[in-house]
This record gives C-alpha cells, structure tokens and sequence, in this order.
C-alpha cells in the first residue's frame, strides 16, 4: 500500500478491530455473536495488516508455523471438549457448572468453545486470504 494515510490510519484502527473481535467472542453467549462472527472480526484484521505492512514483518508477527499451531490445539481442545460432554452427559461426569444468568462465566462450556472457533475462523480466515492473493501461505 503506498498511501501514508491510510497506512497510519489503519494501524491506529487494527488493534481496536481486534479488541471489538475479541468482545464479540466473549460476549457472544450473552449478546448476538460468538466465535465465528468475532474469529472473522479477528481474521479482518489480519488481513489488514497483512495489506498495510510488508510481507518480511508480518511473517516475522504472525508465523505460519505459530498459527497453524495455534489452529490444531484449538480443533482439539474443541473437539476434546465436546466429546467430554457428549460422554459425560451419558455417564453425569462433573461439568463445567453453569453461573448466575447474566454474567460472562454463565453458559458452561459455551465460553471456551466460542474462544476455541473464534481462533480458528480468523486463521482460516487469515489463511485463505494469503493463498487467494499472493498463492502461497
């Protein structure tokens, strides 16, 4: 990108996406949203910076290696966490307890598994971008 104004603008606007994104997975159990609507939230803002910033730097902030790493361990603590209560609900192991109504903790496992699809989606997200546009990862 070759415009000094919008280059500056969009890295004083980058880091608020990410934190709108990060609200949106949170409070996504509480309020419209969760893990796939912030994760795209989160993936956007990859994207922009991957536009605003050199191919060397962004390599050097978001690795390949260190979010793909990411991405498995967020399948498996996904898929870990919904095989636990699909067994433990048949076998009434403990679970994580439901909160009073309300609150951010209030919804069991809808919390880390909105954490968990929201780190995929914006890899995903992230990755797809990367391929599409310069054909490589």
């Amino acid at each position: 990108m070759d415009s000094i104004i919008l280059r500056e603008i969009l890295r004083f606007l980058i880091p608020l996406i990410q934190v709108f994104g990060i609200y949106v997975i949170l409070f996504g159990h509480l309020s419209p949203g969760g893990g796939f609507s912030g994760g795209t939230i989160i993936g956007a803002s990859f994207i922009l910076y991957r536009l605003v910033n050199d191919k060397k730097e962004v390599n050097s902030k978001l690795p390949y290696e260190k979010l793909m790493k990411s991405m498995c361990l967020s399948l498996v603590f996904y898929g870990l966490l919904k095989g636990y209560y699909f067994i433990g609900d048949s076998f009434h192991l403990p679970v994580i307890p439901l909160g009073k109504v309300g609150n951010i903790l209030s919804a069991g496992a809808i919390l880390p598994l909105n954490i968990a699809v929201g780190i995929i989606v914006a890899i995903t997200v992230y990755f797809l971008f990367s391929l599409f546009n310069e054909g490589e990862i």
